[in-house]
């Protein structure tokens, strides 16, 4: 489920009495999920409610829960025998944030294996969430992590929405998750990558698992060429992420992708700072990774060892090269 302000518009109806509204979200999950809010301060909220049993090892560390401005995260006890832990909206101008923060722990939640674990995730996830908020800063995205954004954004709008079905597409946008790859379909899964450099000699590879196609039936690695500038013809970062949701007629799916921008880093009181540099693609590659692709992956590593990062010449991919139209075919499923 993706948290909209719809759903927090009837929680926020005014009580006669000082309490709390709420409404539950994935009744399947291992543990008591609510969106809440509080009456009369009108406080929002994520509640994940369990035993006490469950809770013991959040108890324990309580006094390292973690912290973000405008965000917080609490342990209260609701009785000798239940928890619940609160992530809670202090700052209204992060409301923007909150929504896919909630729907992301929420989701994450759900898929843990139990109650306890199901906590512990929460925690994590909140603090990978705090870790993005912090390394955004009042300055928006570093030139970087932009050009990142614009390479992903690039391939999204002019090679899968074309191809795929919006929320199809959309949802095979797994980079901001935090996911091994950009993207991921049934069919292939995509790394982007993006350079200013006039004639890149290399490609940075950020670990062992980008380039492991294992799990995928085929996977791809691509590189957008950008010429950036300030002025000219070129589009900002903010008529790319425009254009993409224009092709977006459906609110829940347009909220899903306003969603993965956040999670990317560009947010929504950010937006005054992307109007500049412009971008132009000059050149996008595509090559095959597959059997002698040269890479370094998780199973090739001696024990104890990860985390790697290392640096991949394009002169020595020539024999991988995709076609454009080899890629579509990947996407849209058709490639026998």
């Amino acid at each position: 489920m993706i948290v909209t302000e719809d759903e927090w518009h009837d929680l926020e109806a005014p009580q006669n009495a000082p309490g709390r509204s709420r409404i539950r979200l994935h009744p399947d999950a291992p543990l008591d999920v609510f969106l809440s809010v509080s009456h009369p301060a009108q406080r929002r909220m994520l509640v994940l409610r369990t035993d006490a049993r469950s809770a013991d090892h959040i108890v324990r560390t309580v006094t390292r829960l973690p912290s973000a401005a405008g965000l917080e995260m609490n342990l209260s006890a609701v009785s000798r025998l239940e928890y619940e832990l609160q992530v809670v909206l202090t700052a209204d101008e992060l409301r923007e944030v909150f929504n896919p923060l909630v729907t992301d722990v929420a989701d994450t939640v759900r898929e843990a294996a139990g109650a306890a674990a199901a906590l512990t995730a929460a925690v994590e996830r909140f603090e990978r969430w705090q870790d993005l908020l912090r390394a955004v800063g009042r300055d928006g995205l570093g030139p970087e992590a932009r050009r990142g954004l614009v390479g992903e954004l690039l391939l999204l709008h002019d090679h899968i929405l074309p191809v795929l079905a919006p929320a199809q597409a959309v949802d095979s946008w797994t980079g901001p998750s935090g996911a091994n790859q950009d993207f991921q379909l049934p069919g292939v899964a995509v790394e982007t990558k993006a350079s200013t450099v006039k004639r890149p000699r290399s490609i940075r590879i950020a670990s062992e698992r980008q380039l492991d196609d294992t799990g995928t039936p085929s996977l791809v690695l691509s590189l957008a060429m950008l010429d950036e500038r300030r002025g000219g013809s070129g589009v900002s970062l903010n008529r790319l992420v425009d254009g993409i949701r224009e092709q977006i007629t459906s609110p829940f799916v347009r909220a899903s992708f306003d969603g993965r921008l956040v999670q990317a880093g560009y947010l929504p009181g950010h937006r005054d700072l992307y109007e500049e540099p412009r971008y132009t693609l000059r050149d996008l590659r595509f090559w095959h990774v597959r059997e002698g692709f040269p890479r370094i992956v998780e199973s090739d590593l001696p024990k104890g060892v990860g985390d790697c990062t290392y640096s991949l010449s394009i002169s020595g991919l020539d024999q991988h090269r995709a076609t454009t139209d080899e890629v579509t075919a990947l996407i849209g499923g058709t490639h026998a």
